[in-house]
């Protein structure tokens, strides 16, 4: 069986679209977990009236107190709930007919070639749209301007390329989830982080579902193209480098947590990069340079260059 986590918080006014979604699945074998973060919205109502209605494909519960986020929510979930496969789950987004079947068939293709005893992590592009369901770019790969083929750790550490609402990981990988860690910029971030160390990361070209901008999202796409972005970005250096100042935390927390695990080269890469912090900017450019963690994308390269 398959495991979707659902993370709610005051979603009324598009998680009804979603749960229908996943109900219309090509594929049924799966259990839905909801977990509600406090919600004040009618979210919650919502979610117990589905879970009525559908109870062999959906369980809801409330948390006794608000988790504090979105990532701590569904990392909850994530440790709570275990199966042969987890799939994460937006509550504002509303999923193609076939995700489950699709995204389940690239799982077990990567676990016949790589081994079930390997950490895999399936993620997929997503159609951007607007509250309306408008599509604004049909590749969000394309909007954010990623390059999904840079798996490798030290890209990685720099810079996530996983979007949590398209992910399905396996087992394995579920299984090395000990606790939470000290510091991290986001859950599917860290599923990355693992995958990318100690297994596979897995990418499919086509979008699996509408991805939904409606200005209250959580993380959202960043429309990077843009010429308003660009200018952002460029005069931001404070924010650059808050960014970059998580990275660093995520990476000491990264290695605290399975440096037991790691080889060599991966304890110097991730203690090295965790502590750039305190480093003067040469020594970050040489360990950029000798270690490669430099992001994808020229004005990133630029802006790393200045003011990282």
């Amino acid at each position: 069986m398959i495991f979707i986590l659902l993370a709610s918080y005051n979603g009324a006014d598009y998680i009804a679209q979603q749960l229908d979604s996943i109900l219309a699945q090509t594929c049924q074998d799966f259990m839905l977990y909801i977990g509600d973060d406090l919600s004040d919205d009618g979210t919650w109502e919502i979610v117990q009236s589905y879970a009525k209605r559908y109870p062999s494909h959906i369980t809801a519960c409330q948390n006794r107190a608000n988790s504090g986020g979105a990532k701590r929510n569904f990392f909850g979930m994530m440790q709570k709930y275990r199966d042969e496969y987890v799939m994460l789950c937006d509550q504002d987004d509303v999923w193609l007919p076939d995700k489950i079947e699709k995204t389940l068939e690239i799982m077990q293709k990567a676990e016949r070639q790589y081994g079930k005893e390997t950490p895999v992590l399936i993620h997929s592009d997503l159609t951007v749209v607007d509250r309306d369901l408008k599509v604004l770019d049909p590749s969000y790969r394309h909007t954010v301007n990623g390059n999904w083929q840079r798996t490798a750790l030290c890209y990685e550490l720099v810079q996530n390329t996983v979007t949590g609402c398209t992910a399905m990981y396996n087992r394995a990988l579920g299984e090395l989830l000990y606790k939470e860690p000290p510091f991290y910029v986001m859950h599917d971030w860290w599923l990355a982080l693992i995958a990318s160390a100690f297994g596979r990361i897995v990418p499919m070209q086509e979008a699996t579902a509408l991805y939904r901008q409606h200005g209250d999202n959580s993380v959202g796409a960043k429309f990077v193209r843009s010429p308003l972005y660009l200018l952002r970005r460029l005069l931001d250096a404070k924010g650059y480098r808050r960014e970059l100042r998580e990275t660093f935390l995520q990476s000491e927390s990264f290695y605290l947590l399975y440096k037991d695990r790691m080889s060599t080269q991966q304890k110097e890469l991730t203690q090295g990069y965790g502590r750039l912090s305190s480093q003067s900017w040469i020594r970050r450019k040489i360990f950029a340079v000798k270690h490669q963690t430099v992001k994808y994308g020229a004005l990133k390269k630029i802006a790393g260059f200045f003011f990282g």
